[in-house]
């Protein structure tokens, strides 16, 4: 049989099943965190950054979560790839359990003590009040938040993209319809400012969480709904389960305190250059909302052609994936820098605040392809089995380097808030060609399913994955020898 190139169209129209409904969900939520900010913005400054400081608690909280998340994805990408409804079932409910946890227990911080959380991220007493305000109602949505990404990431990895866009579709035209309503008294209702912004922010996840579920009933999913299935767990499987976790949780918690640590330490800056960073994290949201889509189809690709027993095809794939991603990024980079002005200007910067957003995201975009590429290099190899590599290399580099910098620039050596600001990624260049090695090398391609386990010996990286390949694997599934 004749060799032919790889099978790019195929490859693209995949990609695109899965990454453009995620993208267009992240992106419209972007956009309406965006609106957010704009309609805050005409609260004042202060009220931005407050607001914004109140969204690190809630990327802190995305950390402690995400660890569950991306183990979750792991069993659910390999076990739909080989066909286990079991195991998805059982996955599911063990990783929507440790991630309700988290929900909780954020939400209760926020409800109940409030104050304690925004003196940790300001040391200024009027941006803290307004903070405290806005934390008292928003930490209701936290649990539906958390509910809300753990039925995304099945729906996802089970071939259901669209079903969380929907979802998405729905909480934000009710978050932005709610915010007009509620942050400048509508309709009859009262003027209640930034609180009105918290109460829009729960009713809007409320929302988009029963979407979800009635989407996922009306077209039977299999997986979200068979509750008596999801708790079914022996002791086996949870110790698994954990085994796989217990990395990408280090993982995303270290990081997590990390990045509040880093937070700290520029919440400490002048007024404008904190809503500077409150506008620069709307617009990061957009690059990672519209990246996470493609990062998504990475692990899913990768994940469920490990699991089926594949690893050529899993190989081929991820390192087109990590390229591909990058470029996208870059062309992401080039729009928003040129249509920056418009952007911060509608966001309420101006003066020194706007030279200090715009600085911020020139570095941001400067470092971008190359932090991206990290971040797909490291989804896949999780979604491969591989949950220490990516986890090991990050904390060591944000401990050992970044933070030192940081902390010492900013809290002793008091540089302008940019010189600090760029330190924050001064570790990728170093993790990239660290994780591209160990990318071609092929060790990430742990199975946990028996047909991947199987096809694994005596296997080898192959970067010449054709079409010959492709129709071999599946030939191979037919004669029964991958299962």
């Amino acid at each position: 049989m004749r060799k032919s190139g790889f099978p790019w169209a195929s490859f693209l129209k995949k990609i695109a099943v899965i990454a453009l409904p995620v993208a267009l969900q992240n992106l419209l939520t972007t956009t309406g965190s965006m609106l957010d900010t704009m309609m805050i913005a005409s609260l004042g400054t202060a009220e931005v950054g407050a607001v914004g400081l109140c969204a690190q608690f809630s990327s802190l909280m995305f950390s402690g979560y995400w660890g569950f998340v991306g183990g979750g994805m792991l069993f659910f990408a390999q076990y739909f790839g080989a066909k286990d409804d079991d195991g998805i079932n059982r996955s599911y409910g063990l990783t929507l359990t440790c991630m309700m946890t988290v929900g909780f227990l954020f939400g209760l911080m926020a409800v109940c003590f409030p104050e304690a959380v925004m003196s940790m991220y300001t040391d200024k007493p009027h941006i803290q009040a307004i903070g405290i305000e806005y934390l008292r109602i928003a930490g209701f949505a936290y649990p539906l938040m958390v509910f809300s990404m753990a039925m995304a990431a099945l729906l996802r990895c089970t071939g259901k993209v669209r079903i969380p866009l929907w979802g998405s579709v729905a909480g934000v035209f009710t978050n932005i319809l709610m915010n007009w309503v509620l942050i400048f008294g509508n309709l009859g209702a009262p003027k209640m400012g930034v609180r009105g912004a918290a109460l829009a922010t729960v009713l809007a996840q409320c929302v988009s969480c029963l979407v979800v579920l009635f989407a996922a009933f009306r077209s039977g999913h299999p997986y979200l709904l068979a509750v008596r299935r999801h708790f079914g767990w022996s002791r086996r499987f949870i110790r698994i389960y954990l085994k796989k976790c217990f990395p990408i949780l280090c993982n995303e918690v270290l990081i997590g305190v990390g990045n509040m640590v880093i937070n700290i330490v520029l919440g400490r800056q002048p007024e404008d250059a904190i809503a500077a960073l409150a506008v620069f994290r709307t617009l990061e949201g957009l690059v990672i909302g519209f990246f996470a889509g493609f990062s998504n189809a990475a692990s899913v690709l990768v994940g469920t052609e490990v699991g089926a027993g594949h690893p050529d095809r899993a190989f081929g794939r991820a390192w087109r994936l990590v390229y591909l991603c990058q470029g996208i990024i870059a062309l992401l980079g080039v729009t928003l820098t040129a249509l920056h002005t418009p952007i911060l200007t509608v966001m309420g910067m101006h003066g020194e605040s706007f030279r200090l957003a715009f600085g911020m995201l020139l570095i941001y975009l400067s470092f971008g392809i190359i932090r991206m590429g990290n971040w797909t290099q490291n989804d896949t190899f999780r979604s491969a089995g591989d949950a220490t590599t990516g986890t090991v290399l990050e904390i060591i580099f944000m401990y050992l380097m970044v933070l030192p910098c940081v902390c010492v620039s900013g809290l002793i050596l008091k540089w302008p808030t940019l010189a600090v600001f760029a330190l924050c990624y001064a570790d990728e260049p170093i993790r990239y060609v660290l994780m591209q090695i160990h990318l071609h090398k092929g060790k990430w391609i742990r199975p946990i399913t028996p047909e991947g386990i199987k096809a694994m010996q005596n296997w080898k990286p192959n970067h010449q994955l054709t079409d010959e390949t492709e129709e071999s694997d599946n030939q191979m599934v037919k004669d029964g020898r991958g299962q």
